[in-house]
């Protein structure tokens, strides 16, 4: 029982620490349970669902109600991302006109642990009629649902977590897991691949990272900070200043990368050197920089830059080692590629 605690006034309840912790041990281990007994019980029908679904013509249309349909919904999402085109329909508006959505060439996955949803239940002659094929992902083989399907899902818990027995909890874990299983079976099955979920989520982190290509960030054009083998030092020192990359490229008469002189570059030398109109750059450069390649991905430039100490700044060459572009570590930054 819960203690009421007054603090400043206001009246509050208090958690038993040990209490609340023994419970939250204890939801785990019963969802961790309901989850490897489901795992043991895969076999034939799981296999012949991903065998449908990877052959489906049309798309996956995921359905339920309550709890069930918010791990419907996200298992569509999961779907849809990982390369199998699918898309959520809520059971009462599918009897309202939304059923319009599904073809013949669909395949309908419905959820729902006692396999007796009213909503659902109602729906499968018309689907049935139309044509489309139906699985089911329930806790009762025997039920309405689990019958009516071309192929029956077995998700069963022996019981819930909740310490009433009464909140869809292991049950619903279980439906998400097998969901996932679903899933990523398909994934692997299509070959879908780390750019294929990219070009998904080409909002996203992981789409920034796996498409943004080098040319996309790097600056070019009067940007560009370059200077020719000829230039004095002074003259780097000018261009680097206007350029404000921390570096300039220094090329041959063909365009093509000698090496680079950098603010470090500066530093090292300016303590020997007395008069900086004198000497001309390819005396005091660094002869071997780090180049990249204009199709790379900009998150390899990263690793590039991780390679060698203190390096921040990256000339991008051609394949004849001309130069075409650079970029800064503050480029990847903006980006959001790091």
């Amino acid at each position: 029982m819960n203690a009421r605690t007054e603090q400043s006034g206001t009246v509050g309840l208090a958690v038993d620490p040990a209490r609340a912790l023994a419970l939250a041990r204890d939801v785990l281990a019963t969802e961790a349970r309901a989850i490897v007994a489901l795992s043991a019980r895969l076999g034939g029908p799981f296999v012949a669902a991903v065998a449908m679904m990877l052959n489906c013509h049309g798309r996956i249309v995921v359905s339920g109600i309550g709890k069930s349909g918010h791990i419907g919904r996200k298992l569509a999402a999961t779907l849809a991302s990982t390369g199998t085109p699918a898309f959520f329909v809520h059971p009462a508006d599918a009897s309202h006109g939304d059923l319009g959505m599904i073809t013949p060439d669909d395949i309908v996955l419905m959820l729902s642990n006692s396999g007796e949803t009213d909503e659902l239940v109602a729906l499968t002659p018309h689907l049935k009629r139309e044509g489309a094929r139906l699985i089911a992902l329930t806790g009762n083989e025997q039920s309405s649902l689990a019958q009516a399907a071309d192929v029956h899902l077995d998700a069963a818990v022996d019981e819930e977590a909740c310490p009433l027995g009464l909140a869809p909890t292991a049950s619903t874990t279980a439906a998400l897991a097998l969901g996932d299983a679903l899933a990523l079976a398909l994934l692997d099955a299509r070959g879908f691949s780390a750019e294929d979920f990219a070009r998904s989520h080409p909002g996203g982190a992981l789409g920034r990272r796996l498409l943004t290509r080098v040319a996309d960030v790097m600056r070019t054009g009067s940007g560009l900070p370059m200077s020719p083998l000829t230039a004095t030092l002074a003259e780097a020192i000018v261009e680097m200043s206007r350029k404000g990359m921390g570096m300039t490229a220094v090329v041959d008469a063909q365009g093509r990368v000698a090496g680079i002189f950098t603010d470090g570059d500066l530093r090292r030398c300016l303590d020997r050197i007395r008069d900086v109109a004198a000497v001309t750059v390819a005396e005091v450069m660094t002869a071997t920089p780090r180049t990249i390649a204009a199709d790379r991905l900009a998150v390899d430039c990263v690793d590039t830059m991780e390679a060698a100490p203190k390096v921040s700044q990256l000339l991008v060459v051609d394949s004849e080692h001309r130069l075409i572009g650079a970029l800064h570590l503050h480029d990847l930054f903006r980006a959001r590629i790091v």
